[in-house]
């Protein structure tokens, strides 16, 4: 707030309505107050603003006349609060940055790590461990963009005045204290910068907060005793629980999901403040002093503990090859089926074939591919060694991390 006041005389000083030496010795001069007294003078004022300027001006002897001249509290708020939310901002940046790098290292690791893909939590084809975790990165990568966009969406500043028309202020002094805060001015303001502005942000932090909860769930259920494909890291003084000594439970990945609850919660307030009366209303006011700074907060420690996470993950190949191995070879059934296809028969009766021996296969925990290779109807038709080849499902692994590759050289360059 300080900043923005004596950026502001720097603007009165440029246009000549303030004494250039009053100005210097202004900025020579002014502290920012404590709170004790911002306190004091608030009990009697009450009003925040109002008592933060007076405590400021005290000091500052005859020239505290000049201080908050033309300006409204909004002005001061609003743009302390662009300034403090891109020094925020750069922070969430870097957490995105130290996940998305984990992710990738990790991704590499296990590039060819075969496991099995889900779908409705229920087997259905194999791929990579790899292959998974580069979908992360390519999410991170879109949070990142969608953070920065937002962030650029309030790299802005008013001091327009009371309604937002200048009646008491120059636009230069606008664009010279913006200039000197690093800003720039908005192209048009009420008493207060619009709200879809702030509601962009409280979204895409939200949408960070869904993608890291789609993560940890994720990770939550690779981690459940029947699965057991991943652990997180866990201490060897660490207690699992207070009763159960054998508990290894996944704490972390559950508290980064409650966290992206918040987040979204927060997010719909951001929303909410979008519709003001006329000018402005202060409905928004309190609201924000909660939601931002806490948004903020959540989503850079959920970034620290998910980079945390996945930075020392256990992973499990073996086990993760022994899933696969649990579903007796049904995952071969669309290679089946194409193949089928391929040699004439029509799609209805081939996908009939083949889901006879699968609903056997699955109902009486019998082997697939043994049924199939039993079935002279079907081994007459195709090469049920070239179908039933786990080789398949990994051939087009480069293909990913080819795009991969790509995106990290060039976020490497950018960031050069």
């Amino acid at each position: 707030m300080l900043d923005v006041e004596l950026a502001a005389l720097a603007g009165w000083a440029a246009v000549g309505v303030i004494p250039s030496d009053a100005v210097d010795r202004i900025q020579a001069d002014a502290k920012v107050p404590t709170p004790a007294r911002v306190a004091e003078l608030e009990r009697e004022t009450n009003h925040d603003v109002a008592a933060f300027v007076d405590a400021v001006a005290e000091t500052l002897g005859e020239d505290g006349r000049w201080f908050h001249f033309g300006l409204t509290s909004s002005d001061v708020l609003d743009t302390a609060l662009s300034v403090a939310i891109q020094e925020a901002g750069a922070l969430l940046i870097d957490g995105l940055e130290r996940s998305f790098h984990a992710v990738v290292e990790k991704a590499g690791a296990h590039r060819d790590t075969l496991c099995m893909g889900r779908t409705h939590g229920i087997h259905a084809e194999p791929t990579t461990f790899g292959l998974k975790l580069a979908g992360w990165a390519f999410a991170l990568e879109r949070d990142r963009v969608r953070i920065e966009h937002a962030l650029h969406g309030l790299r802005v500043g008013k001091l327009s005045g009371a309604v937002g028309q200048y009646a008491a202020i120059d636009p230069e002094v606008e664009r010279v204290a913006c200039e000197h805060l690093g800003l720039e001015p908005a192209p048009s303001s009420t008493q207060i910068l619009q709200r879809d502005r702030h509601a962009e942000l409280l979204a895409a932090i939200a949408l960070v907060g869904s993608s890291l909860e789609r993560f940890a769930v994720e990770i939550r259920h690779l981690a459940r005793t029947e699965v057991r494909e991943v652990e997180e890291p866990f201490g060897k003084r660490q207690k699992g629980s207070s009763a159960m000594p054998h508990k290894r439970n996944p704490i972390v990945a559950e508290r980064i999901c409650g966290l992206a609850r918040v987040l979204r919660g927060n997010a719909q307030v951001g929303f909410e403040n979008v519709a003001l009366w006329h000018e402005r209303d202060i409905s928004h006011s309190s609201a924000e002093r909660v939601v931002l700074p806490d948004s903020f907060l959540a989503l850079d420690y959920a970034l620290d503990r998910f980079a945390w996470l996945v930075e020392g993950l256990v992973v499990r190949p073996e086990r993760m090859r022994t899933n696969v191995d649990s579903s007796h070879g049904l995952f071969f059934s669309q290679r089946l089926l194409l193949a089928l296809v391929e040699s004439g028969l029509s799609r209805d009766v081939a996908y009939r074939l083949v889901q006879r021996h699968a609903m056997r296969a699955w109902e009486e925990e019998l082997d697939f591919t043994e049924l199939v290779r039993a079935d002279g109807e079907v081994s007459a038709r195709v090469d049920l060694d070239e179908v039933f080849d786990l080789g398949a499902y990994t051939v087009h692994v480069d293909t990913i991390f080819d795009r991969l590759r790509s995106l990290a050289a060039t976020r490497a360059a950018v960031h050069a």
